[in-house]
């Protein structure tokens, strides 16, 4: 079997059945609540370690999480779980989470708002994450430290982090006792978790793959002012590079949308503002990035998908497509942009699948993408969102209410 190692809290790698039985047993001071102070707490503390500038300065995503977790976004969630009539909210029980390892943070997000509805956790961290996830795992411990001695106990009771190989008795094991499994990344990931059964009761949350591309207006583009399209392209620059685009939210195609010929020069000028970011960020694309990036371009064009393409040093290529209703959905290489020009926004609804999951826009108006996304009506897409906002965690995330899917609710009537 598969060793168990205990990332969070820190400690000695308990047996599969010692963790099971631990996190099942009731805590000391009681039992978690939704919203429970404990939590709250150590979200807190654990919040301003991520937002230290030493953190902030290594890894930005950190950032994004800890603003996040601060305690007023923390309360204002919570807000929303409040329901009428005779109606209780109580934690779903045992959570197993599974997140992906190219993602290093996903994982906390989902942690997180579980723990906050009051759930018991325990989440597998890939033995491949590194970087912003060992830096998570610091500041966790971290702020383990520094809380009340009761808020401590209760946490790590009830709280934990594992890495370990793959296991069919540990995977097994944490399945049967979960009471809700969430599965990160990708339909590959999903398919293997389920070959492990649930108890009757529980049932899985999936992430499966996704994709997801940006929009941009051309009279939007033109009426925007310098600092604006820089902000744009510092913005683009953000949704697509953390992640070398790996994410399911990075845009993967871009679609102009308005006359060919402003198009054109709107396009031009995004690359060439997007080049200049890469250069003044001195982001660094590894060789086989950039080999991957020139074997996907020159295969999309063998096989007719684009009629030209562009490379801007190994950071960015522009593919322009034959067909604006066939956008390739697969990771291309890190900085590999599909490109197209389309009228209106009505053009691209039958293009658009149940896989596609955020668009980002730039310079429409709002009444522009309600139109846009009631005329989806479910198609696909469940978010639209700002150029620079692709990577920003919502406790509403590919159409769930986290909150309320890590909570269940009891009726009472007399």
């Amino acid at each position: 079997m598969s060793a168990l190692t205990q990332r969070f809290p820190l400690g000695p790698a308990p047996a599969v059945g010692e963790l099971v039985d631990r996190l099942r047993a009731e805590p000391p001071g009681g039992r978690l609540t939704v919203g429970d102070p404990r939590v709250v707490e150590f979200v807190t503390k654990f919040a301003r370690k991520l937002l230290a500038p030493a953190s902030a300065r290594r890894f930005p995503e950190l950032a994004s999480l800890g603003f996040f977790l601060r305690k007023g976004e923390l309360a204002q969630a919570l807000s929303t779980l409040e329901t009428a009539g005779p109606a209780l909210r109580f934690p779903r029980g045992l959570v197993f989470h599974v997140p992906p390892a190219n993602v290093d943070t996903i994982f906390v997000y989902s942690w997180a708002l579980s723990a906050l509805a009051g759930n018991h956790n325990v989440v597998r961290v890939s033995s491949r994450s590194a970087g912003a996830a060992e830096a998570v795992l610091e500041a966790l411990n971290a702020a383990l430290s520094e809380v009340d001695p009761a808020t401590a106990a209760a946490i790590s009771a009830t709280q934990c982090m594992v890495t370990y190989d793959r296991s069919d008795e540990i995977s097994g094991a944490l399945s049967l006792a979960a009471d809700l499994r969430v599965i990160w990344g990708g339909d590959r990931s999903v398919a293997a978790l389920r070959k492990y059964p649930l108890a009757p009761h529980a049932r899985d949350l999936t992430f499966p793959d996704r994709s997801s591309f940006a929009i941009a207006s051309v009279r939007g583009w033109q009426s925007a002012s310098p600092a604006g399209r820089k902000a744009a392209a510092e913005g683009f620059y953000n949704d697509s590079y953390w992640f070398d685009q790996a994410a399911c939210s990075s845009p993967r195609t871009v679609f102009w949308v308005g006359d060919a010929a402003g198009a054109e020069t709107s396009g031009r000028e995004l690359r060439e503002r997007l080049a200049a970011v890469i250069e003044a960020k001195q982001h660094v694309t590894e060789p086989a990035m950039a080999v991957q990036k020139r074997v996907s371009a020159y295969g999309a064009a063998a096989d007719g998908l684009v009629s030209s393409i562009a490379f801007d040093g190994n950071g960015l290529a522009t593919l322009e497509l034959t067909d604006a209703t066939v956008m390739p959905r697969e990771w291309l290489g890190a900085g590999t942009f599909a490109t197209a020009r389309v009228d209106s926004l009505a053009e691209l609804v039958p293009a658009v699948l149940r896989q596609d999951q955020t668009v980002t826009q730039f310079g429409f108006t709002h009444e522009a993408l309600v139109e846009f996304a009631t005329a989806l009506a479910g198609r696909g897409v469940d978010r639209i969102v700002p150029f620079g906002s692709a990577l920003t965690f919502s406790g509403v995330w590919d159409g769930y209410d986290l909150l309320a899917e890590f909570s269940r609710l009891v009726t009472v009537r007399s």
